[in-house]
């Protein structure tokens, strides 16, 4: 059984008496400790997919699979406890608590969690072993969404669901924060899910899903995924 199966997957959306339907009959696998990029155009139903798989919204129709468990059918309390057990979050804009040093906004996100990795032990992981005690404003964009990555690392989730990680950085920051989901990735065998209308990025994957008009359009398996410093756009 792949560790996570969604498997005709409905979702609809009531805007007043019109009802629309951002992802129709979905249905994927991803294994562990793979590196999966979800890619298709703008109002695909990209990040529709990616809020369900988070618990973040309910599906309305079909079954979703995560290391065994149907989350489909979580009341609010469990998915709650999914969400904050279970799920790392990496968003396009960091969200990060503004007077909170680096540290204390990686810290906050261990204080909830069963099993958290030491908050600045994952700081120097990303590389931002000389900003602990630097604001958010202090900052680069680059090294903010390193410190959210951070954030998401030290839950010690199951699952890192990462939703346009770099569409807020520039080219090279952001081929720097691709290089480090991939090497995470690959050396902490993490399960990584990003989501991504940049095509470009799909060689970096093990596991390629392209969503067209809120459906599966094909799904691609890379043998060999390219190291992203390898990959121009």
């Amino acid at each position: 059984m792949a560790y996570i199966s969604l498997e005709h997957v409905v979702k609809r959306y009531q805007m007043g008496e019109v009802v629309i339907t951002a992802v129709s009959d979905i249905s994927f696998d991803i294994e562990k400790g793979e590196f999966c990029v979800i890619v298709g155009p703008s109002g695909a139903g990209k990040t529709t997919v990616l809020n369900i798989l988070g618990g973040m919204d309910a599906c309305d129709e079909g079954v979703i699979l995560v290391d065994g468990q149907r989350i489909d059918g979580y009341s609010q309390k469990q998915l709650t406890m999914y969400r904050r057990y279970d799920i790392g979050f990496v968003f396009q804009f960091y969200n990060l608590v503004q007077n909170l040093t680096a540290l204390e906004n990686v810290e906050l996100a261990a204080q909830i969690c069963k099993d958290p990795l030491p908050a600045e032990e994952v700081l120097r992981h990303v590389g931002l072993g000389e900003r602990l005690g630097n604001f958010p404003a202090q900052l680069s964009g680059g090294e903010q969404q390193r410190v959210a990555i951070a954030r998401a690392l030290a839950k010690n989730p199951k699952l890192l669901l990462c939703d346009e990680p770099t569409g807020a950085l520039d080219y090279v920051t952001g081929k720097e924060v691709l290089k480090l989901l991939q090497d995470t990735c690959r050396k902490e065998g993490m399960t990584v899910v990003v989501i991504t209308h940049n095509t470009a990025l799909t060689p970096m994957a093990d596991r390629v899903i392209h969503i067209k008009n809120g459906q599966v359009a094909k799904v691609e398996l890379n043998e060999h995924p390219t190291p992203v410093e390898n990959i121009e756009w």
